[in-house]
C-alpha cells in the first residue's frame, strides 16, 4: 500500500484497480482502437507544445521580417504572414479543444470515483452535467449561504 492509499481512505483500491478504472500504469489502449482522430490532435498537441515547433516558428517569423526589405513590404509579402498565421491558429483552435475535452473527461472520472469512496456528499457525482442553476444552488448550500 503507497502513503497516499493510507492516507486518502479508498485510494488503494482505485490504484490497484477496481474494475471501472484500471489500475495504475494499466495499458490505457489495450483492447482498444484509438479514434483516428483523437490520435491525430493528441499527437499534434503534445508536439506542438515542445521548444522545437516554438523555435520553428520563432524563425519564421525573423525569416518573415528579414525579407519585408526584399520585398519592399508588400502586400503580398504581409498577406504570407496573415494566411499562414490564420491557418494554424484555425486549426490548433480545434486539436487542442479536443485534447482539452478528453483531458476534462478524464478529471472528472477520477473526481467522481474519488466522491464516491470518500465524501458523503455523493449528489455531487456529475454535478458537471447538471443545469447551471443546479450547480449554483449546490455551491451556495456547501458555502452555507
Amino acid at each position: 500500500m503507497t502513503a497516499d492509499a493510507r492516507i486518502v481512505p479508498g485510494l488503494s483500491r482505485w490504484i490497484r484497480g477496481n474494475g471501472r478504472y484500471p489500475a495504475a500504469g494499466a495499458d490505457l489502449t489495450q483492447g482498444r482502437k484509438e479514434h483516428w482522430f483523437s490520435r491525430l490532435a493528441s499527437e499534434i498537441a503534445t508536439r506542438s507544445g515542445r521548444p522545437g515547433p516554438f523555435a520553428f516558428a520563432v524563425c519564421f517569423v525573423v525569416v518573415w521580417l528579414v525579407s519585408g526589405p526584399i520585398f519592399d513590404f508588400s502586400d503580398t509579402w504581409q498577406l504570407i504572414m496573415n494566411t499562414c498565421s490564420s491557418i494554424v491558429t484555425f486549426l490548433m483552435v480545434f486539436l487542442i479543444q479536443n485534447t482539452q475535452n478528453r483531458d476534462s473527461t478524464a478529471l472528472q472520472l477520477k473526481l467522481d470515483e474519488l466522491i464516491r469512496a470518500n465524501a458523503p456528499r455523493k449528489d455531487l457525482v456529475g454535478i458537471e452535467e447538471k443545469p447551471e442553476s443546479e450547480i449554483e444552488s449546490k455551491r451556495r448550500e456547501t458555502r452555507g449561504n
